[in-house]
């Protein structure tokens, strides 16, 4: 690995960090705004649909054009309009206003993140990738792990103040992104193929581009998301509700999680994967998941509950850079459309993943976790399908 691709992977894992941090900073203060700006549940719904939405919407189109007229352009304009975004939503105390402002950043954070894990992968040989893309998914999860706590002190300022120190952030790691991250055509990837030994760029909607491993491996993306909310979003009402869990039991899990998870991320992920390989990680992590979510319906004790909580978002946290990993090896010019693709599909998870398990809890508290196990199963049996030679082709 060049100097030139090292000084590149640490400023996307820096610009990851600084925008997810921001993006959390705000969680804190969201419940404020609610009741000194008298909004109602529907309107505050409806802003974090909007951020989704736009997300959704924007990925795949965004990843296309990345792959056209480079990355560093696309992020670029990513971190600005999310500075845009942050410092709208502290200028204003009009809801319309609050809702173009999460529009926006549901565009910025649809430039940013598949981008940079597209440039990941196009400066990375096949070895590095698993690692590095361990580092950003770490980055990810740290700053919004972190973000909540230090948006909590900064709201002691003022409940605006997230945003302002948001913004700030975002306007940083672009002026550190403009000035240290080289053109993409002057990063070195020391990469283990010709160019001219590349597979040609395919169509997205061409056939080419949907072989089966594609196909498959978009679905996991789409079950995992779609199980990691349908799980997350009503844990801690259905802990409360069915093992009386306090308000620091719930905290203590979270809290746990997060540590394990930056480790597993950046010390252990590539371990795993140049020890077992990607198809055999995703497959014991979907089935630990589905075991362990069956398994809190049916245990009684709060240190069971906590132990089979811990290990399926441990799963979760192995899984998707599991699958991104093999996604990026599956098309060698179509970075950014596979990366925004992959952005949009967990956009649809994180839509009806809460939905979906906030309508079967108020049905019985069990059924939403029986039917994420039963995703979670159907996804284990569909990745014996993987064993396929021509997800290693590049």
């Amino acid at each position: 690995m060049t100097q030139q691709t090292r000084r590149a992977i640490f400023i996307l894992i820096f610009s990851e960090f600084l925008v997810c941090l921001g993006i959390s900073l705000v969680i804190p203060v969201m419940p404020f705004i609610k009741n000194d700006l008298h909004l109602t549940a529907t309107n505050m719904g409806i802003m974090n649909a909007l951020f989704a939405f736009a997300q959704f919407v924007a990925s795949p189109i965004i990843g296309r054009v990345s792959d056209k007229i480079g990355r560093k352009s696309v992020l670029t304009a990513g971190l600005i309009l999310y500075m845009v975004s942050e410092f709208l939503f502290a200028l204003t105390n009009q809801l319309w206003v609050f809702n173009v402002s999460r529009t926006i950043g549901g565009l910025s954070a649809a430039m940013v993140v598949p981008t940079a894990m597209a440039l990941a992968s196009d400066i990375t040989t096949k070895r590095q990738r698993a690692r590095v893309i361990g580092w950003l998914s770490a980055a990810f999860s740290g700053g919004l792990i972190l973000g909540p706590g230090i948006g909590g002190i900064l709201a002691g300022i003022s409940y605006k103040t997230p945003f302002w120190v948001a913004g700030s952030l975002g306007i940083i790691s672009a002026i550190v992104l403009v000035i240290l991250l080289p053109a993409d055509r002057l990063i070195d990837p020391d990469r283990e193929v010709l160019a001219t030994d590349r597979q040609p760029q395919h169509h997205p909607m061409s056939r080419a581009f949907w072989t089966l491993p594609i196909i498959i491996l978009f679905t996991m993306i789409l079950v995992s998301s779609f199980g990691l909310q349908g799980f997350e979003s009503i844990y801690s009402i259905y802990v409360n509700e069915v093992f009386n869990f306090s308000l620091s039991n719930i905290a203590l899990v979270l809290t746990l999680n997060g540590l394990i998870s930056l480790f597993l991320q950046v010390a252990l992920f590539d371990t795993f994967v140049q020890r077992f390989g990607e198809q055999r990680v995703i497959r014991v992590c979907f089935a630990a998941a589905a075991v362990c979510t069956v398994w809190i319906t049916q245990v009684h004790s709060k240190v069971a509950v906590m132990v089979a909580t811990l290990v399926i978002f441990s799963a979760f946290d192995l899984l998707r850079p599991a699958i991104t990993t093999l996604l990026t090896k599956a098309s060698e010019t179509n970075q950014g459309l596979i990366n925004g693709l992959n952005m949009s599909l967990t956009s649809i998870g994180n839509i009806v993943g809460p939905i979906m398990s906030g309508m079967l809890l108020d049905m019985n508290p069990h059924y939403p976790y029986l039917v994420v196990a039963g995703f979670l199963i159907v996804s284990y049996l569909m990745a014996f399908l993987l064993r396929l030679g021509r997800i290693e082709r590049v």
